[in-house]
């Protein structure tokens, strides 16, 4: 393909060709995830993150569909809803042969699906010809397999790589392989039905003859196998999709579904419940959110435990996947490599070949110093849905270990607040949510140097000590109970003294290693709403503060206030918009009553979503204020999908109508519930309260909402003020 030019095994792509375009298209099914370009194709193009990946490493890097010497022509291309397929309608230009049109422009129609499942890509190419005569498709397929580390794919140069193997070919395959300096073998098998005319180095030429007015198939499986050569599982393309499609009906059924009035709502919403769904991977201790595709497909602390926080009403089996998993991740000892110190919660974990040689201390790292009370938060919040004591039984020593970790290790100086400071010179500078290496800084821009206590992080403990003395309570603890509301009651008066700046109405973000304020305002003191740890004084204060237009861009509330020293609405965290963020602090309103400015953010990113691609709130996206007739700035390497930017909208909604679940007594409470003017109807099924279920019809009326139970399954009750 002339458009492309390869150079010492680099390829090119011109800027004038269609493979510039840099919209793509993301599949994934536990440890494998797919970009491909909206063709069904993958090129070395953009930020080079097209390829198919598994386990953390790119199984193929080049993956392209000709018709002869031509590339088809794009009619159109879309995940489904259910992000189980991708569907790709094609048609051919005119094929030459010699100088006569052998395949005349439009005669064929090319659909193209492709799904993940168990390790393996499934193709189906259906070739239907409209023509008044036979055609002889000639099929040429290309591949090529850097098995690059997804750290390399991001920009990471290795000294040594290792061995790339002679290309294996049979009749109706070809393997491409490559042995790791860890030494595993990694394989990329690709399967051919019917078999191919021709095997040539990385092209395989497969030709069909379809009839006129008829219709034929070709069916390509890209198995990504790691370790030694083992039976390989024969699957074929309608009996693995309809295991998908089996996957995908068991986890609605566990899943509250949400119906609005507003179709363009419903396609938000539905796409977020799909995006969910899709980063949902079975790990042995339960269902675990992966953070996001590309660049974080693995297990994530910090994000399992957020996501699961946003969804815990619609679905509570998430947020007992994400303790169970992080309970037996819990770290033991000190290890300095991994930012490892007793009863700390992971930050994150990795496979591949990088990880594996400890060419990046990700492969169990725990550089985070939020996870470890988050997770304490997310027990006492899934209880408290839940009920379920026989789990928060077996996870109280955990628990209790997290308590200790933010007694001791987290708080070293034993001045109250917990701070952080990395052990490993390859780890993390910054070790909270926003952990770009300039993200805590002065009024000056000066860096704050080590140790730092972040303000949303002390409300964290704060929650966590809240939450951890219920559970003592429900378990018989009152004396260890009394001890944990003493600890965040003392926390909360010297958070307030040494943290809210009452010249700028805000907190600072941060303590330096000197104990001086980082006098920044950014969204983290939003986060302090969200835990309680605000007094009511100061969230009155706060509230209005967080959405001023320094803040609020019209489409969502910045990471940092325009004007500050290091603001730019194009940055990772100093200046941009996160949808995760915007839910938490929404939460926060809600809690201190601020109801129409929680309604103000959830409208925001509505509104966000309509411009979005498949509907799906990404990652970040640029914190420039909205123009009139424009939609919101693309941050170019965001994650799409994101997990937490995928939750945000439940967490959203329910802030909105002060929804909380307490399985416990068995009761649905709605306090002070509130819709959008967008949102005249709400419809609620199969809503999880303890034991039982419920199905519920909301509707705004002259700012209120009424809400009438639908359906009753077991020992439930409702509870509404107003």
């Amino acid at each position: 393909m002339e458009d492309i030019i390869r150079v010492k095994d680099q390829y090119y792509i011109l800027a004038t060709s269609a493979l510039a375009d840099d919209r793509t298209r993301v599949l994934k099914w536990g440890e494998m995830f797919a970009v491909f370009d909206r063709y069904g194709d993958i090129f070395p193009v953009g930020l080079g993150e097209q390829g198919i990946f598994f386990e953390g490493t790119r199984y193929l890097s080049l993956y392209s569909l000709n018709l002869g010497p031509e590339r088809p022509l794009l009619l159109s291309s879309t995940v489904k809803e259910d992000n189980i397929l991708l569907a790709v309608d094609l048609t051919n230009p005119d094929v030459h042969i010699t100088d006569l049109v052998a395949i005349p422009r439009g005669a064929l129609h090319l659909f193209r699906s492709k799904f993940l499942h168990e390790g393996s890509c499934h193709e189906r190419l259906r070739l239907a010809n409209y023509g008044q005569k036979s055609i002889v498709a000639p099929l040429r397929f290309t591949f090529e397999a850097d098995f690059a580390d997804i750290f390399e794919v991001r920009g990471m140069t290795r000294e040594q790589r290792g061995e790339k193997l002679p290309h294996e070919v049979g009749d109706d395959y070809l393997v491409l392989g490559y042995r790791g300096l860890d030494g595993v073998l990694r394989r990329t098998r690709i399967h051919f039905s019917p078999p191919p005319r021709a095997i040539r180095g990385n092209e395989a030429v497969v030709e069909i003859s379809v009839p006129p007015q008829g219709t034929e198939e070709v069916h390509l499986t890209i198995h990504c196998l790691a370790g030694e050569p083992a039976t390989i599982p024969r699957r074929t393309f309608e009996a693995a999709h309809l295991e998908v499609l089996n996957k995908r009906r068991r986890t609605l059924e566990a899943t509250a579904g949400i119906y609005t009035s507003n179709e363009q709502f419903n396609h938000w919403i539905n796409r977020s419940a799909s995006d969910l769904d899709m980063m949902l991977t079975n790990l042995p201790q339960g269902p675990f959110p992966y953070a996001g595709v590309p660049w974080f497909n693995t297990a994530f602390g910090r994000d399992g435990i957020i996501t699961a926080l946003e969804c815990l009403w619609i679905n509570p089996d998430v947020a007992r996947g994400v303790l169970a998993y992080l309970a037996e991740t819990q770290a033991q000892a000190v290890i300095p490599e991994q930012d490892a110190e007793p009863g700390k919660i992971l930050h994150e974990t990795r496979g591949g070949e990088m990880a594996a040689l400890q060419e990046v201390p990700f492969g169990q790292y725990y550089g985070s110093v939020d996870s470890t009370p988050l997770f304490v938060v997310l027990a006492g919040a899934y209880y408290e849905h839940t009920g379920d004591r026989d789990f928060i039984i077996r996870l109280w020593p955990h628990v209790e270990r997290a308590l200790t970790w933010m007694d001791t290790y987290g708080d070293k100086d034993g001045d109250g607040f917990v701070e952080y400071d990395r052990r490993t010179p390859k780890g993390l500078i910054q070790q909270g949510w926003k952990d770009s290496h300039d993200s805590i800084f002065h009024a000056d821009g000066e860096l704050a140097q080590a140790p730092i206590a972040l303000c949303e992080v002390q409300g964290y403990v704060y929650a966590a000590r809240r939450a951890a003395a219920d559970l003592a309570e429900a378990l018989s603890q009152p004396v260890r109970a009394s001890t944990l509301r003493s600890q965040a009651r003392a926390l909360q008066e010297n958070f307030e003294r040494a943290f809210w700046q009452d010249d700028m109405g805000i907190y600072a973000v941060a303590l330096d290693g000197d104990k001086r304020p980082c006098r920044v305002r950014t969204s983290n003191a939003g986060q302090c709403l969200f835990t309680g740890i605000a007094s009511p004084d100061h969230a009155r204060i706060l509230a209005p503060t967080l959405m001023g237009e320094e803040f609020f861009s019209g489409w969502g509330i910045r990471t940092l206030a325009a004007g500050e020293a290091r603001y730019n609405p194009m940055s990772y965290h100093n200046g941009s918009i996160w949808p995760h963020d915007n839910a938490l602090i929404a939460r926060g309103l809600s809690h201190y009553r601020f109801r129409e400015l929680a309604l103000k953010v959830l409208a925001g990113m509505f509104d966000a979503s309509l411009f979005m691609d498949l509907n799906r709130l990404p990652e970040l996206f640029c914190g420039f204020h909205r123009r009139p007739g424009e939609g919101p700035t693309q941050y170019p390497v965001a994650c799409s999908p994101q997990a937490w930017a995928a939750g945000a909208v439940f967490m959203l909604l329910q802030a909105c109508l002060g929804l909380t679940i307490r399985g416990t007594q068995n009761q649905v409470h709605f306090f002070h519930p509130a819709l959008p003017e967008f949102l005249q109807e709400v419809s609620i099924r199969n809503l999880r309260v303890g034991q039982g279920s419920m199905d519920l019809a909301l509707r705004r009326y002259s700012g209120n909402v009424a809400i009438q139970v639908v359906r009753r399954e077991g020992d439930v009750s409702l509870l509404v003020v107003k």
